[in-house]
Protein backbone atom coordinates (compact mmCIF):
# COMPACT_ATOMS: atom_id res chain seq x y z
CA UNK A 1 0.00 0.00 0.00
CA UNK A 2 3.02 2.40 0.69
CA UNK A 3 4.45 2.02 -2.43
CA UNK A 4 1.10 3.04 -4.53
CA UNK A 5 0.85 5.35 -2.45
CA UNK A 6 3.90 6.85 -3.47
CA UNK A 7 3.69 5.92 -7.01
CA UNK A 8 0.32 8.44 -6.93
CA UNK A 9 2.31 10.97 -5.08
CA UNK A 10 5.09 10.98 -7.90
CA UNK A 11 2.19 10.86 -10.81
CA UNK A 12 0.50 14.28 -8.96
CA UNK A 13 4.32 15.22 -9.04
CA UNK A 14 4.87 14.83 -12.68
CA UNK A 15 1.62 16.38 -13.62
CA UNK A 16 1.79 19.45 -11.63
CA UNK A 17 4.48 21.01 -14.03
CA UNK A 18 8.12 21.85 -14.72
CA UNK A 19 10.87 19.40 -12.71
CA UNK A 20 11.97 20.63 -9.64
CA UNK A 21 15.60 19.95 -9.79
CA UNK A 22 18.04 18.13 -12.21
CA UNK A 23 19.63 14.67 -11.29
CA UNK A 24 23.72 14.69 -10.88
CA UNK A 25 25.36 11.33 -11.50
CA UNK A 26 29.24 11.13 -10.99
CA UNK A 27 31.66 9.72 -13.81
CA UNK A 28 34.77 8.82 -12.55
CA UNK A 29 36.97 7.63 -15.79
CA UNK A 30 40.12 7.18 -17.11
CA UNK A 31 40.48 8.82 -20.51
CA UNK A 32 44.54 9.31 -19.80
CA UNK A 33 47.49 6.59 -18.43
CA UNK A 34 47.54 3.10 -19.22
CA UNK A 35 44.16 1.52 -18.96
CA UNK A 36 42.63 4.73 -21.08
CA UNK A 37 41.67 2.14 -24.08
CA UNK A 38 39.24 0.09 -21.89
CA UNK A 39 38.23 3.47 -19.68
CA UNK A 40 37.24 5.32 -22.39
CA UNK A 41 34.09 3.15 -24.11
CA UNK A 42 32.80 2.40 -20.92
CA UNK A 43 33.08 6.39 -20.17
CA UNK A 44 31.51 7.16 -23.58
CA UNK A 45 28.59 4.31 -23.05
CA UNK A 46 27.71 5.52 -19.84
CA UNK A 47 27.70 9.38 -20.35
CA UNK A 48 26.14 8.71 -23.68
CA UNK A 49 23.13 6.88 -22.21
CA UNK A 50 22.21 9.23 -19.86
CA UNK A 51 22.09 12.33 -22.93
CA UNK A 52 20.04 10.24 -24.65
CA UNK A 53 17.64 10.28 -21.77
CA UNK A 54 17.95 14.05 -21.79
CA UNK A 55 17.42 14.43 -25.15
CA UNK A 56 14.50 12.04 -25.78
CA UNK A 57 12.70 11.76 -22.82
CA UNK A 58 13.60 15.35 -21.01
CA UNK A 59 15.31 13.28 -18.69
CA UNK A 60 14.13 10.68 -15.52
CA UNK A 61 10.40 11.62 -14.86
CA UNK A 62 10.93 14.97 -16.17
CA UNK A 63 14.37 15.67 -14.19
CA UNK A 64 17.14 16.69 -16.20
CA UNK A 65 20.47 14.73 -15.30
CA UNK A 66 23.52 16.42 -15.24
CA UNK A 67 26.92 14.20 -15.41
CA UNK A 68 29.82 15.32 -13.11
CA UNK A 69 32.66 13.31 -14.68
CA UNK A 70 36.42 13.77 -12.63
CA UNK A 71 39.42 11.41 -14.41
CA UNK A 72 41.51 9.12 -12.38
CA UNK A 73 43.87 7.68 -14.08
CA UNK A 74 43.06 4.68 -12.72
CA UNK A 75 44.58 5.76 -9.97
CA UNK A 76 43.35 4.96 -6.31
CA UNK A 77 44.38 8.50 -4.90
CA UNK A 78 43.34 10.31 -7.54
CA UNK A 79 39.89 7.98 -7.20
CA UNK A 80 39.50 9.37 -3.82
CA UNK A 81 40.15 12.68 -4.12
CA UNK A 82 37.51 13.03 -7.17
CA UNK A 83 35.05 11.51 -4.75
CA UNK A 84 36.09 14.12 -2.54
CA UNK A 85 36.06 16.97 -4.81
CA UNK A 86 32.46 15.79 -6.28
CA UNK A 87 30.41 14.50 -3.50
CA UNK A 88 29.18 17.73 -2.74
CA UNK A 89 27.39 18.42 -6.17
CA UNK A 90 24.54 15.86 -5.02
CA UNK A 91 25.90 12.85 -6.74
CA UNK A 92 23.40 10.15 -6.61
CA UNK A 93 25.62 7.05 -7.10
CA UNK A 94 29.31 6.71 -7.60
CA UNK A 95 30.31 3.92 -10.12
CA UNK A 96 34.25 4.19 -9.74
CA UNK A 97 35.31 1.43 -12.53
CA UNK A 98 38.33 0.41 -10.75
CA UNK A 99 38.72 -2.40 -7.16
CA UNK A 100 41.47 -0.07 -5.55
CA UNK A 101 39.05 3.06 -5.42
CA UNK A 102 36.31 0.78 -4.48
CA UNK A 103 38.03 -0.46 -1.59
CA UNK A 104 38.89 2.72 -0.09
CA UNK A 105 35.48 4.52 -1.06
CA UNK A 106 33.66 2.04 0.82
CA UNK A 107 33.98 3.60 4.39
CA UNK A 108 33.59 7.25 3.20
CA UNK A 109 30.24 6.37 1.08
CA UNK A 110 29.10 5.00 4.01
CA UNK A 111 29.77 7.99 6.34
CA UNK A 112 28.52 10.03 3.86
CA UNK A 113 25.15 7.87 3.04
CA UNK A 114 25.96 7.71 -0.61
CA UNK A 115 25.53 4.56 -2.74
CA UNK A 116 28.60 2.79 -4.86
CA UNK A 117 27.49 0.24 -7.70
CA UNK A 118 30.78 -1.88 -8.68
CA UNK A 119 29.46 -3.76 -11.11
CA UNK A 120 30.89 -6.82 -11.66
CA UNK A 121 33.97 -5.86 -9.53
CA UNK A 122 34.86 -4.55 -6.09
CA UNK A 123 34.62 -6.02 -2.54
CA UNK A 124 32.69 -9.26 -3.53
CA UNK A 125 31.18 -10.00 0.42
CA UNK A 126 29.33 -6.14 -0.33
CA UNK A 127 27.13 -8.31 -1.52
CA UNK A 128 25.60 -8.52 1.69
CA UNK A 129 23.81 -5.38 2.25
CA UNK A 130 23.14 -6.03 5.65
CA UNK A 131 26.78 -5.47 6.46
CA UNK A 132 27.99 -2.99 3.42
CA UNK A 133 24.50 -0.48 3.55
CA UNK A 134 25.41 1.97 0.58
CA UNK A 135 27.80 -0.69 -1.86
CA UNK A 136 26.20 -2.69 -4.56
CA UNK A 137 27.92 -5.23 -6.69
CA UNK A 138 24.80 -6.81 -9.05
CA UNK A 139 23.94 -8.34 -11.24
CA UNK A 140 27.04 -10.49 -10.64
CA UNK A 141 30.65 -10.30 -8.85
CA UNK A 142 34.02 -11.48 -9.32
CA UNK A 143 33.13 -15.03 -7.55
CA UNK A 144 30.46 -15.78 -9.46
CA UNK A 145 32.96 -15.29 -12.36
CA UNK A 146 35.11 -17.63 -10.89
CA UNK A 147 32.48 -19.53 -10.63
CA UNK A 148 30.95 -19.67 -13.88
CA UNK A 149 34.46 -20.37 -15.44
CA UNK A 150 35.09 -23.67 -13.80
CA UNK A 151 31.24 -24.48 -14.40
CA UNK A 152 31.92 -23.86 -18.01
CA UNK A 153 34.79 -26.08 -17.95
CA UNK A 154 33.02 -28.69 -15.88
CA UNK A 155 30.13 -28.64 -18.73
CA UNK A 156 33.26 -29.48 -21.48
CA UNK A 157 34.68 -32.21 -19.73
CA UNK A 158 30.97 -33.97 -18.61
CA UNK A 159 30.65 -32.75 -15.17
CA UNK A 160 34.44 -34.12 -14.64
CA UNK A 161 37.47 -32.28 -13.69
CA UNK A 162 38.92 -34.42 -11.04
CA UNK A 163 42.85 -34.09 -11.87
CA UNK A 164 42.76 -31.61 -14.44
CA UNK A 165 45.05 -28.71 -14.30
CA UNK A 166 43.98 -24.91 -14.21
CA UNK A 167 46.66 -21.92 -14.02
CA UNK A 168 45.03 -18.41 -13.08
CA UNK A 169 46.74 -15.89 -14.82
CA UNK A 170 46.23 -12.47 -12.27
CA UNK A 171 46.70 -8.76 -12.48
CA UNK A 172 48.92 -8.61 -9.07
CA UNK A 173 46.19 -6.28 -7.60
CA UNK A 174 43.40 -6.43 -5.16
CA UNK A 175 41.36 -6.95 -8.15
CA UNK A 176 43.00 -9.82 -9.47
CA UNK A 177 43.04 -11.48 -6.34
CA UNK A 178 39.82 -11.10 -5.94
CA UNK A 179 38.74 -14.84 -7.53
CA UNK A 180 42.01 -16.89 -5.56
CA UNK A 181 39.59 -17.98 -2.65
CA UNK A 182 36.70 -19.22 -4.32
CA UNK A 183 39.07 -21.22 -6.80
CA UNK A 184 40.94 -22.80 -4.23
CA UNK A 185 37.76 -23.80 -2.43
CA UNK A 186 36.32 -24.87 -6.59
CA UNK A 187 39.05 -26.78 -6.35
CA UNK A 188 38.41 -28.72 -3.44
CA UNK A 189 34.70 -29.69 -4.68
CA UNK A 190 36.02 -30.49 -7.72
CA UNK A 191 39.46 -32.14 -7.78
CA UNK A 192 41.46 -30.44 -9.97
CA UNK A 193 44.99 -28.50 -9.58
CA UNK A 194 45.61 -24.80 -9.60
CA UNK A 195 48.20 -22.99 -10.56
CA UNK A 196 48.20 -18.68 -9.58
CA UNK A 197 50.55 -16.82 -11.84
CA UNK A 198 50.76 -13.19 -10.77
CA UNK A 199 51.60 -10.45 -13.30
CA UNK A 200 52.65 -7.06 -12.15
CA UNK A 201 51.33 -3.70 -13.16
CA UNK A 202 50.89 -2.87 -15.67
CA UNK A 203 51.16 -6.28 -17.54
CA UNK A 204 53.50 -5.90 -20.64
CA UNK A 205 55.96 -8.30 -19.33
CA UNK A 206 54.30 -11.94 -19.34
CA UNK A 207 57.44 -14.31 -20.42
CA UNK A 208 58.24 -16.29 -17.21
CA UNK A 209 54.20 -17.14 -17.00
CA UNK A 210 53.65 -18.24 -20.33
CA UNK A 211 57.15 -20.02 -20.03
CA UNK A 212 55.68 -21.71 -17.29
CA UNK A 213 52.59 -22.61 -19.05
CA UNK A 214 53.99 -24.20 -22.00
CA UNK A 215 56.35 -25.80 -19.60
CA UNK A 216 53.52 -27.17 -17.52
CA UNK A 217 50.73 -27.60 -19.60
CA UNK A 218 47.57 -26.96 -17.99
CA UNK A 219 44.11 -27.94 -19.83
CA UNK A 220 42.97 -24.18 -19.29
CA UNK A 221 44.35 -20.97 -17.87
CA UNK A 222 41.79 -18.41 -16.57
CA UNK A 223 42.78 -14.62 -16.87
CA UNK A 224 41.65 -11.35 -14.21
CA UNK A 225 43.72 -8.79 -16.12
CA UNK A 226 42.61 -5.54 -17.28
CA UNK A 227 44.38 -3.14 -19.76
CA UNK A 228 47.32 -4.15 -22.27
CA UNK A 229 47.96 -6.98 -19.82
CA UNK A 230 44.97 -8.77 -21.58
CA UNK A 231 46.00 -8.24 -25.12
CA UNK A 232 49.82 -9.24 -24.22
CA UNK A 233 48.46 -12.60 -22.85
CA UNK A 234 46.54 -13.68 -25.76
CA UNK A 235 49.49 -13.14 -27.47
CA UNK A 236 51.72 -14.94 -25.87
CA UNK A 237 48.98 -17.74 -25.50
CA UNK A 238 49.27 -17.49 -29.22
CA UNK A 239 53.07 -17.68 -29.60
CA UNK A 240 52.90 -20.87 -27.54
CA UNK A 241 50.00 -22.32 -29.62
CA UNK A 242 48.15 -22.84 -26.48
CA UNK A 243 44.69 -23.77 -28.01
CA UNK A 244 42.35 -20.28 -27.36
CA UNK A 245 38.72 -21.78 -26.60
CA UNK A 246 40.73 -23.25 -22.97
CA UNK A 247 41.87 -19.73 -22.31
CA UNK A 248 38.58 -18.30 -20.12
CA UNK A 249 38.85 -14.64 -19.44
CA UNK A 250 36.86 -12.24 -16.76
CA UNK A 251 34.49 -9.93 -18.32
CA UNK A 252 37.02 -7.39 -17.94
CA UNK A 253 39.51 -9.34 -20.24
CA UNK A 254 36.62 -9.70 -22.67
CA UNK A 255 37.23 -6.41 -25.01
CA UNK A 256 37.53 -6.26 -28.61
CA UNK A 257 40.79 -4.41 -27.33
CA UNK A 258 42.05 -7.19 -25.44
CA UNK A 259 41.96 -9.52 -29.27
CA UNK A 260 42.13 -7.57 -32.32
CA UNK A 261 45.98 -6.89 -32.02
CA UNK A 262 46.53 -10.88 -31.82
CA UNK A 263 44.94 -10.87 -34.95
CA UNK A 264 43.52 -14.83 -35.88
CA UNK A 265 45.71 -15.87 -32.98
CA UNK A 266 42.85 -14.57 -30.81
CA UNK A 267 40.16 -16.79 -32.24
CA UNK A 268 38.41 -18.81 -30.15
CA UNK A 269 39.37 -17.10 -27.02
CA UNK A 270 36.87 -17.01 -24.85
CA UNK A 271 35.56 -14.86 -21.40
CA UNK A 272 33.13 -14.43 -19.37
CA UNK A 273 30.03 -11.46 -19.34
CA UNK A 274 27.22 -10.98 -17.07
CA UNK A 275 25.28 -8.84 -20.56
CA UNK A 276 24.74 -9.59 -24.46
CA UNK A 277 26.86 -7.68 -26.81
CA UNK A 278 26.61 -6.41 -30.55
CA UNK A 279 24.30 -3.19 -30.98
CA UNK A 280 20.98 -5.36 -32.29
CA UNK A 281 19.00 -3.74 -30.03
CA UNK A 282 16.51 -1.58 -30.66
CA UNK A 283 17.85 1.47 -27.79
CA UNK A 284 20.82 1.62 -30.51
CA UNK A 285 18.95 3.26 -33.20
CA UNK A 286 17.63 5.95 -30.73
CA UNK A 287 21.24 6.69 -29.30
CA UNK A 288 22.43 7.13 -32.62
CA UNK A 289 19.57 9.47 -33.68
CA UNK A 290 19.63 11.43 -30.10
CA UNK A 291 22.87 10.86 -29.24
CA UNK A 292 25.73 10.82 -31.92
CA UNK A 293 23.97 11.92 -35.17
CA UNK A 294 23.11 15.05 -32.67
CA UNK A 295 26.54 15.72 -31.66
CA UNK A 296 26.10 14.63 -28.45
CA UNK A 297 28.28 11.53 -28.11
CA UNK A 298 30.38 11.61 -25.03
CA UNK A 299 33.27 10.73 -26.93
CA UNK A 300 33.71 9.94 -31.23
CA UNK A 301 30.53 7.61 -31.29
CA UNK A 302 32.72 4.89 -32.65
CA UNK A 303 32.50 2.74 -29.94
CA UNK A 304 28.51 1.77 -29.54
CA UNK A 305 28.27 -1.93 -29.80
CA UNK A 306 31.84 -2.84 -28.44
CA UNK A 307 31.68 -4.59 -25.06
CA UNK A 308 33.27 -1.91 -22.98
CA UNK A 309 30.42 0.62 -24.68
CA UNK A 310 27.86 -1.76 -23.82
CA UNK A 311 29.06 -2.39 -20.22
CA UNK A 312 29.01 1.16 -19.67
CA UNK A 313 25.55 1.77 -21.21
CA UNK A 314 24.25 -1.18 -18.93
CA UNK A 315 25.99 0.73 -15.82
CA UNK A 316 23.78 4.11 -16.81
CA UNK A 317 20.73 2.11 -17.47
CA UNK A 318 20.81 0.71 -14.39
CA UNK A 319 21.28 3.58 -12.50
CA UNK A 320 18.76 5.62 -14.41
CA UNK A 321 16.05 2.54 -13.11
CA UNK A 322 16.92 2.34 -9.63
CA UNK A 323 16.60 6.25 -10.53
CA UNK A 324 13.09 6.03 -11.34
CA UNK A 325 12.57 3.17 -8.03
CA UNK A 326 13.40 5.86 -5.52
CA UNK A 327 11.22 8.20 -6.83
CA UNK A 328 8.60 5.77 -6.99
CA UNK A 329 9.15 4.83 -3.48
CA UNK A 330 9.44 8.16 -1.60
CA UNK A 331 6.91 9.80 -4.28
CA UNK A 332 9.41 12.56 -5.66
CA UNK A 333 11.19 13.29 -8.57
CA UNK A 334 13.65 15.52 -6.64
CA UNK A 335 15.67 12.40 -4.69
CA UNK A 336 18.48 12.50 -2.54
CA UNK A 337 21.30 10.10 -2.52
CA UNK A 338 19.96 8.98 0.46
CA UNK A 339 16.99 7.97 -1.60
CA UNK A 340 18.67 6.57 -4.66
CA UNK A 341 20.10 3.94 -2.06
CA UNK A 342 16.88 2.76 -1.56
CA UNK A 343 16.18 3.21 -5.51
CA UNK A 344 19.02 0.47 -5.74
CA UNK A 345 18.44 -1.91 -2.72
CA UNK A 346 14.36 -2.29 -4.25
CA UNK A 347 15.52 -3.03 -8.56
CA UNK A 348 14.14 -5.49 -9.81
CA UNK A 349 14.85 -5.66 -13.52
CA UNK A 350 12.73 -8.15 -15.26
CA UNK A 351 12.72 -9.53 -19.02
CA UNK A 352 9.62 -7.04 -19.66
CA UNK A 353 11.42 -4.07 -18.37
CA UNK A 354 14.45 -4.46 -20.55
CA UNK A 355 12.31 -5.20 -23.68
CA UNK A 356 10.82 -1.73 -22.70
CA UNK A 357 13.92 0.03 -22.73
CA UNK A 358 14.91 -1.34 -25.73
CA UNK A 359 17.35 -4.03 -24.43
CA UNK A 360 15.12 -7.00 -25.18
CA UNK A 361 17.35 -10.21 -23.76
CA UNK A 362 20.01 -7.90 -22.93
CA UNK A 363 21.15 -8.71 -19.13
CA UNK A 364 19.73 -11.39 -16.50
CA UNK A 365 16.78 -11.30 -14.58
CA UNK A 366 17.75 -10.40 -11.05
CA UNK A 367 15.72 -8.58 -8.04
CA UNK A 368 17.90 -6.51 -5.16
CA UNK A 369 17.25 -6.53 -1.73
CA UNK A 370 18.93 -5.57 2.16
CA UNK A 371 19.82 -9.35 2.42
CA UNK A 372 21.17 -9.11 -1.63
CA UNK A 373 22.92 -6.22 -3.17
CA UNK A 374 24.76 -8.58 -5.71
CA UNK A 375 22.00 -9.92 -7.59
CA UNK A 376 21.30 -14.01 -8.57
CA UNK A 377 25.07 -14.50 -9.92
CA UNK A 378 23.93 -15.04 -13.18
CA UNK A 379 26.42 -15.24 -16.05
CA UNK A 380 27.03 -16.61 -19.72
CA UNK A 381 30.50 -16.86 -21.89
CA UNK A 382 31.07 -14.98 -24.81
CA UNK A 383 33.57 -16.34 -27.21
CA UNK A 384 35.59 -13.98 -30.07
CA UNK A 385 35.59 -15.21 -33.79
CA UNK A 386 38.68 -13.85 -35.54
CA UNK A 387 36.91 -13.55 -38.94
CA UNK A 388 33.50 -11.64 -38.19
CA UNK A 389 35.84 -9.60 -35.32
CA UNK A 390 32.70 -10.13 -33.31
CA UNK A 391 31.84 -11.63 -29.79
CA UNK A 392 29.00 -13.31 -29.53
CA UNK A 393 27.24 -15.68 -26.38
CA UNK A 394 27.65 -19.63 -26.53
CA UNK A 395 25.77 -20.29 -23.56
CA UNK A 396 22.56 -19.00 -21.91
CA UNK A 397 23.23 -17.43 -18.84
CA UNK A 398 23.84 -19.84 -16.00
CA UNK A 399 23.93 -19.37 -11.98
CA UNK A 400 27.21 -19.48 -9.90
CA UNK A 401 27.82 -22.16 -7.61
CA UNK A 402 25.50 -20.53 -4.31
CA UNK A 403 26.58 -23.65 -2.05
CA UNK A 404 30.17 -22.55 -2.28
CA UNK A 405 29.95 -18.70 -2.38
CA UNK A 406 26.95 -17.75 -0.03
CA UNK A 407 29.25 -19.05 2.90
CA UNK A 408 32.38 -17.45 1.50
CA UNK A 409 30.46 -13.89 1.53
CA UNK A 410 28.80 -14.89 4.72
CA UNK A 411 32.19 -15.66 6.53
CA UNK A 412 34.45 -12.38 5.25
CA UNK A 413 31.11 -9.76 5.45
CA UNK A 414 31.05 -11.16 8.65
CA UNK A 415 35.02 -10.67 9.61
CA UNK A 416 33.99 -6.86 7.44
CA UNK A 417 31.69 -6.05 10.21
CA UNK A 418 33.92 -7.45 13.44
CA UNK A 419 36.65 -5.47 12.46
CA UNK A 420 34.52 -2.45 11.91
CA UNK A 421 32.30 -2.47 14.64
CA UNK A 422 29.34 -2.71 12.67
CA UNK A 423 26.35 -4.75 13.45
CA UNK A 424 24.84 -6.38 10.30
CA UNK A 425 20.66 -4.51 10.02
CA UNK A 426 18.47 -5.23 7.73
CA UNK A 427 15.48 -4.12 9.77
Amino acid sequence: MKLKLATAALAAVIAAGPALADLTFSALSYRTGPYAANGIPFADGYIDYFTLLNERDGGINGEKVNIVECETGYNTEKGVECYESTKGSGALVYQPLSTGITYQLIPKVTSDNIPLHSMGYGRTSAKNGAVFRNIFNYPANYWDGASHAVTHILDLNGGDISGKKIALVYHNSAYGKEPIRTLEELAKKHGYELTLLPVDHPGQEQKSQWLQIRREKPDYVLMWGWGVMNQVAVQEAANIRFPMENFIGIWWSGSENDVLPAGAGADGYKALTFHNLGNDYPVYADLQKYVVDAGKAAGAGDQLGTALYNRGMYAAMLAAEAAKTAQDIHGTTAITPAMMRDGMENLEMTEAKMAALGLPKFGPEFKVNCENHGGNGYGAVAQWDATTGKWSLITDYFQSDQEILQPLIEEDSAAYAAENGITPDCK
